[in-house]
């Protein structure tokens, strides 16, 4: 068997082909630019480009991450998402409002990164999110305390079996923890990896009711 550091040499880097980007030319508003990029990565052919790592940080100061789908970016540029108050994010976001997104798109070797602070959507926004997903997605939801020790495997069956009849009887049914939540940016980068390594980096600071960009050293 080889070794980690012989099967990490053995796989390769950027590997993807370059999507054409003039930074020069980019829109004032970094929620511009993220919906043509979107539209260029469903149009290459990208897999789950909505996918993306919320990082967070718990009461002791240590970042946490994980993966989640993208529920829609406003038109004033807040980058929205959804889970249980209750979930080891919804604590860490409740302790401290701040986090940070990321899109990694390998195909065109492209990624985004979003930072700044986060607010909770009215109950509405959240009603209507969970209403919206599919029932195997809601009755986990309303069945699970997402990320507690699973010590009862035939317990928890029996939950989601529950769960699944009360959503097929009361399908109005929301659990009360369920929350949107919007990231309000303070900066936003555009990173387009090159083959040669000169990546294009194009950074969004946020300045009064407004945006500053800059190019960033590769």
């Amino acid at each position: 068997m080889r070794t980690l550091p012989e099967l990490l040499a053995s796989v390769g880097s950027l590997v993807g082909t370059p999507a054409p980007f003039t930074p020069d030319n980019a829109p004032e508003h970094p929620r511009d630019l993220f919906v043509d990029w979107f539209a260029a990565a469903i149009a290459a052919g990208v897999a789950e480009p909505h996918a993306m790592t919320l990082s967070t940080v718990d009461a002791e100061g240590l970042p946490d991450a994980r993966v989640l789908i993208l529920k829609g970016v406003t038109e004033d540029g807040a980058w929205t998402f959804a889970g249980s108050e209750q979930s080891c994010k919804g604590v860490q976001l409740g302790a401290r409002p701040a986090a940070a997104l990321t899109f990694h798109w390998k195909e065109q070797i492209r990624s985004i990164r979003v930072r700044g602070t986060v607010t909770q959507v009215p109950a509405p926004a959240a009603r209507r999110d969970f209403l919206a997903r599919g029932l195997a997605a809601r009755t986990v939801a309303l069945s699970a305390q997402q990320s507690s020790q699973l010590t009862d495997p035939g317990g928890f069956t029996r939950a989601l079996s529950v769960a699944r009849q009360q959503l097929e009887e009361e399908p109005e049914t929301v659990p009360e923890v369920w929350r949107v939540w919007q990231l309000v940016p303070a900066s936003v980068e555009f990173w387009q990896g090159q083959p040669d390594r000169n990546h294009l980096r194009l950074q969004y600071v946020r300045s009064g009711s407004g945006w500053e960009r800059h190019r960033l050293q590769p």
